[in-house]
């Protein structure tokens, strides 16, 4: 029994398939884990230049908004399959009006317009509004924020990962100035009471 057991132990007769069997698993999902990464890089490239491209066309005096967002998604779907996209567009007066809010007297110093402080209402929407820009293409100009995000189902599932990972959403967003095709509209300088 001895010698058996002894031929057994020095046998090297399938070490190979055994060594395959235990690091082919681990192989395999670092594997698909390199293209899945690749492949999102590879999308964010694309939804970028797709992106700049579509703001480039939609701050022409012929602007179609409608036709920029399906250009996104026609130039993102060849990558993405089966991707959806979701656009926003907020134009200002100006660069330095980006992020920024409506002048008020803040005179309980909360940083909140509120207990009839007066404010000007810049952007003409008949409330105080802590970014003066306004949703839309803006018009002559105009310096607009576009955004797109796109949401897709990878094409290199990774096993074993949580069903959250089971769709991707990428996010874009460039900074245009409309052409000057016409006078720009001056922002308003109507006082009103916040609430």
């Amino acid at each position: 029994m001895r010698r058996i057991l002894n031929s057994i132990a020095r046998c090297r007769d399938g070490v190979s398939a055994v060594e395959f069997a235990v690091i082919a698993p681990t192989f395999m999902i670092m594997l698909m884990g390199v293209l899945d990464i690749g492949h999102m890089i590879y999308g964010q490239s694309v939804l970028n230049g797709a992106v700049e491209a579509a703001a480039r066309n939609a701050s022409l005096e012929t602007a179609d908004t409608s036709a920029a967002d399906a250009q996104v998604l026609n130039m993102v779907g060849s990558v993405l399959p089966n991707a959806s996209i979701n656009s926003t567009r907020k134009s200002y007066f100006d660069f330095a009006d980006i992020g920024r809010a409506e002048p008020w007297n803040d005179e309980d110093g909360n940083g909140n317009c509120n207990d009839g402080e007066i404010y000007t209402d810049q952007n003409a929407n008949g409330q105080w509004d802590a970014d003066v820009g306004v949703a839309g293409n803006g018009g002559a100009n105009d310096v607009v924020i576009y955004t797109v995000e796109a949401t897709y189902e990878p094409v290199f599932r990774i096993p074993f990962m949580p069903e959250s990972w089971e769709t991707r959403t990428l996010s874009s967003s460039t900074v245009r100035k409309n052409q000057p095709f016409g006078a720009q509209a001056d922002m308003s300088d109507e006082a009103a009471s916040c609430d």
